[in-house]
C-alpha cells in the first residue's frame, strides 16, 4: 500500500472539513488499484467506521464516487473511492474491460486496505455502490462477510442487462447473435494484439432524438458537470468483447446470503434503471429497505447533493456498522 501524489482535477470541491490523499493497493489478482482516501480533518488518532465506494460503471474516482466519499467523510466516516481494475488510474491490461469476478474482487481488495488502516475499525466497514458498481457491491457483500452493511444508488445489474437487455427484451436469437459476433471478434483482437473498442459510446453532440436516459448521461459525462478525461463514459468506450463474461455470470445469484446484514437500495422515481433496484430488493432477504427518491432520474443520484439522501446514508451506516 502506497501513498501517491495527487495531480488531477475533480468534478466537485473538496470539503474544508475533509482531507484527501491518493493511495494504492492490490487486489487478489495482483492488479494495483488506485483510490482516494477521504478522512474527517479531526480524525487524528480516532478509530472510525469506514466505507468502500465505487461507480458508476465507466466512471472514475474523481467523479461520483469521490463526491460520495467526500460527503460521507464530512459525516464522520473514513471513505475510500477507487478506480476499478482496467479503468482510470488503476492497473490492468487491456484497458476498458469489465469483469463480474474481478470488479467484485475490487471491492474486497478495498476492504483489505481499509481493514489495515490505522484510523479504521475493521469491524465497522460498509460498501456504497453506484450504478453498475451497485450490482458488484451486492455481489461482493454476499461473499465477503467482513462487510457489515451495503447501500446502492441508481443500481444496475450489469450481468442482467448485458445478457438480456433493458427490461429483459433480448431474445435468445439476439443473444446468440451477439455472442457469435463477440466470439469472432476475439480472433480479430488476437491477431491485432489488442482488443477493439466499441464504435459507440456517448455521442459528442446530441441530435435531440436520443432516449431521455441517454440525454441524462450526456448531461453528466459530456458537460462541465461531470466530464473527466479518464472516464470511459466521458471520453471513450468499452472493449467490444467486454460483455462476454457479464452475459454468462449472473451477479445476483447469492443476494439472499447478504442477510442478516442490512441492505439499503436507493433509486430515482423516474430512473430508467429503477426496476433493477426493485427486483434486487424482492430477491433479497431482510433486513432490507428500498428508498425511492421522488422525481429523480438515474443520474440525479450521481452528483446532486440536494437530491442524494446523504443523511439517510449516514444514519443507515451509523445504525448498522456495529
Amino acid at each position: 500500500m502506497n501513498t501517491l501524489v495527487e495531480t488531477e482535477s475533480y468534478t466537485f470541491n473538496l470539503s474544508e472539513q475533509v482531507t484527501r490523499k491518493k493511495v494504492s493497493f492490490k487486489n487478489r489478482y495482483g492488479i494495483t488499484l488506485v483510490g482516494d482516501l477521504y478522512l474527517p480533518k479531526d480524525a487524528q488518532n480516532k478509530i472510525l467506521a469506514a466505507l468502500a465506494i465505487s461507480g458508476p460503471f465507466g466512471a472514475v474516482k474523481e467523479q461520483s464516487s469521490g463526491l460520495y466519499a467526500n460527503q460521507m467523510a464530512e459525516r464522520g466516516f473514513v471513505a475510500l473511492a477507487f478506480d476499478a481494475s482496467y479503468t482510470g488510474e488503476s492497473e490492468g491490461e487491456p484497458r476498458n474491460v469489465a469483469s463480474p469476478d474481478i470488479n467484485t474482487e475490487d471491492f474486497s481488495a478495498a476492504i483489505d486496505f481499509l481493514g489495515l488502516h490505522e484510523n479504521v475499525d475493521r469491524n465497522k466497514i460498509g460498501i456504497i455502490g453506484i450504478c453498475g458498481f451497485g450490482g458488484f457491491a451486492l455481489n461482493a457483500t454476499a461473499i465477503d462477510k467482513r462487510v457489515k452493511a451495503v447501500a446502492t444508488t441508481s443500481m444496475y445489474d450489469m450481468s442482467r442487462v448485458s445478457a438480456k437487455g433493458y427490461y429483459d427484451q433480448t431474445s435468445l436469437k439476439d443473444r446468440t447473435k451477439m455472442l457469435e459476433q463477440m466470439s469472432l471478434q476475439r480472433w480479430k483482437d488476437a491477431k491485432n494484439g489488442t482488443p477493439a473498442l466499441t464504435p459507440f459510446g456517448l455521442p459528442d453532440t446530441l441530435s435531440g432524438k436520443e432516449p431521455q436516459f441517454v440525454k441524462d448521461y450526456y448531461d453528466y459525462y459530456k458537460t462541465d458537470r461531470g466530464f473527466h478525461p479518464r472516464s470511459i463514459n466521458s471520453n471513450s468506450s468499452w472493449a467490444v468483447t467486454s460483455p462476454l463474461s457479464l452475459m454468462n455470470m449472473p451477479i445476483m445469484t447469492y443476494i439472499e446470503e447478504i442477510s442478516p446484514r442490512p441492505i439499503l437500495v436507493i433509486a430515482g422515481e423516474n430512473a430508467h434503471s429503477r426496476y433493477f433496484s426493485e427486483d434486487a430488493i424482492k430477491a433479497a432477504v431482510e433486513p432490507k429497505e428500498l428508498m425511492i427518491i421522488p422525481d429523480a432520474v438515474h443520474t440525479d443520484l450521481y452528483d446532486k447533493v440536494d437530491v442524494i439522501p446523504f443523511e439517510k446514508l449516514k444514519d443507515f451506516f451509523n445504525e448498522n456498522l456495529i
